[in-house]
C-alpha cells in the first residue's frame, strides 16, 4: 500500500470518529505533556511540588474535550486558570502552555470573525499584562499567533475540501440528471419507433385483409397477392421490432441495422400493394446524412404513408426526395378526401412527424394541398455535412 493511499485511510477512519472520543484523546494527551515537568522534574526547595501546580493543569486540560463546542468559552476556561500558575513558587517551569495554544487554534479554526478576533485580543493583551518578562512575552505572541495562523489555514482547507465536495455532488446531480434525460429520450424514441412499426403494418394488414375477401370470388390473383402483402407486413413489423427490441435487454445481442433512407423504395413497393398507386422519385446528388437522420427519415415516410393508408382514402400518393447543398427536402402527397370509415388512429402520427424532424435539426411542414385536394407533408432534414 502506498503512503498516500495509508494517509487517506487513516484521514477516513480518523474523519469518522466521534469527535468527543477525538478532544477527549487530547486532553488526556495535552494534559500528560503539562504535567510532564512537574512528573520529571525534583523541587529544589525540597520535597512534592505544590498541589497548585497540578490544581493549574488539570483544570486547563479538561476543557478541551468540549473545544469544538464552544471554543470561545473554552479559551477563557483554558486561560484563566494557566494566568495564575505562578501564584506559588513552589511549580515546575512550563516552557510551553499547549493547552492554550490547542484552545487559540481552536477558536481560529471554528468560530466566527468577531468572537475570534475578541477572544485572540482579550487573551493575549491579558497575558501580556501578567507576564513576568519581556523576552516570555514576545515568546508568547508568536505562540498565539502561530497557533491562530495554524487555525484559519485549517479552516480555509476544510472550507476548500467542502467545496469541492459540494461541486462533485452537484456534478454528481447533473449526470444523474442528465443520464434520466437521456433515458426518457430512448424510451420516447424506441415509443416512436413501435408506434412507427405497428401503425404501419397493422395499417396495411387491414387494408389488404378488408379487400381480400372480395377479390377471393372476382379475382382469386389478387386474394393472394393480399395474404401475401399481409404476411409480408407481419414478417417484416416482426423484424423491424426484433431489433428494436434488441436494445433493451441487458445482454445484447446481435442488432440488424434500422432501415434508413435505402429501403424507401422497397417501402413504396410495399405500399403499392395496398392498391395505392405510389410514385418515388429523387432529384439532385445524394449527400451522406448522419445514422439518426436517415432512420428518421425512413420513419417519416412510413408515417405519412401509413397516415395515407388508414385516413387519407386516396388512390394516390407521391414521394420525392430532393437534395439540396445542406439538407435533403422529403415531400409526400396524396389526393385522398379522407375515409368516411377511417382506421382508429393513435394520435401520434403527426406529432411524431415532428418530434422526429426537430429530433434531428429539421422542420416539418404539414396541412392541406393548396393545389387540389389531399395533403402533404414537407419535411426539410440536415445532410451530415451542414
Amino acid at each position: 500500500m502506498s503512503e498516500s493511499r495509508l494517509v487517506v485511510r487513516l484521514r477516513r477512519w480518523y474523519g469518522g470518529l466521534p469527535t468527543i472520543l477525538v478532544d477527549g484523546a487530547l486532553a488526556v494527551l495535552v494534559l500528560l505533556v503539562q504535567l510532564w515537568p512537574l512528573l520529571s522534574r525534583a523541587n529544589p526547595y525540597g520535597g512534592p511540588w505544590h498541589w497548585w501546580g497540578y490544581t493549574v493543569v488539570v483544570t486547563s486540560a479538561v476543557p478541551l474535550v468540549w473545544r469544538r463546542r464552544a471554543p470561545v468559552l473554552v479559551l477563557l476556561a483554558v486561560c484563566l486558570p494557566t494566568g495564575f500558575y505562578d501564584l506559588v513558587d513552589e511549580v515546575a517551569s512550563q516552557p510551553i502552555w499547549y493547552t492554550t495554544l490547542v484552545a487559540v487554534y481552536t477558536t481560529a479554526a471554528y468560530s466566527s470573525r468577531w468572537k475570534r478576533w475578541i477572544a485572540l485580543a482579550v487573551t493575549l493583551g491579558g497575558g501580556l499584562l501578567i507576564v513576568g518578562s519581556a523576552e516570555s512575552a514576545l515568546r508568547g505572541t508568536v505562540q498565539f499567533v502561530a497557533a491562530y495562523a495554524i487555525g484559519r489555514a485549517a479552516a480555509a482547507s476544510r472550507a476548500h475540501a467542502a467545496a469541492l465536495e459540494e461541486r462533485a455532488l452537484q456534478l454528481a446531480r447533473e449526470r444523474e440528471i442528465e443520464a434520466e434525460r437521456a433515458a426518457e429520450r430512448e424510451r420516447a424514441r424506441i415509443a416512436r419507433d413501435m408506434h412507427d412499426i405497428l401503425a404501419h403494418a397493422v395499417s396495411v394488414m387491414v387494408v389488404q385483409a378488408e379487400a381480400g375477401p372480395v377479390a377471393v370470388t372476382s379475382n382469386p390473383a389478387r386474394a393472394v397477392a393480399a395474404f401475401d402483402a399481409i404476411a409480408g407486413a407481419g414478417r417484416d413489423a416482426m423484424d423491424q421490432l426484433r431489433r428494436l427490441l434488441n436494445v433493451l435487454k441487458e445482454e445484447e445481442g446481435p442488432r440488424g441495422p434500422q432501415p434508413t433512407i435505402d429501403a424507401l423504395p422497397a417501402l413504396a413497393d410495399q405500399i403499392r400493394g395496398t392498391g395505392l398507386h405510389v410514385t418515388y422519385s429523387t432529384t439532385g446528388s445524394p449527400r451522406p446524412l448522419s445514422p439518426d437522420t436517415g432512420v428518421a427519415a425512413y420513419r417519416i415516410t412510413q408515417e405519412a404513408l401509413t397516415n395515407i393508408v388508414k385516413h387519407a382514402g386516396a388512390t394516390r400518393a407521391d414521394i420525392a426526395l430532393t437534395w439540396q447543398d445542406h439538407a435533403l427536402m422529403i415531400d409526400i402527397t396524396d389526393d385522398g378526401r379522407g375515409r368516411d370509415l377511417a382506421l382508429p388512429s393513435g394520435g401520434n402520427g403527426l406529432i411524431g412527424i415532428r418530434e422526429r424532424a426537430t429530433a434531428c435539426g429539421g422542420t416539418a411542414e404539414l396541412g392541406p394541398r393548396g393545389d387540389g385536394p389531399g395533403f402533404r407533408v414537407l419535411v426539410r432534414l440536415p445532410s451530415a455535412a451542414s
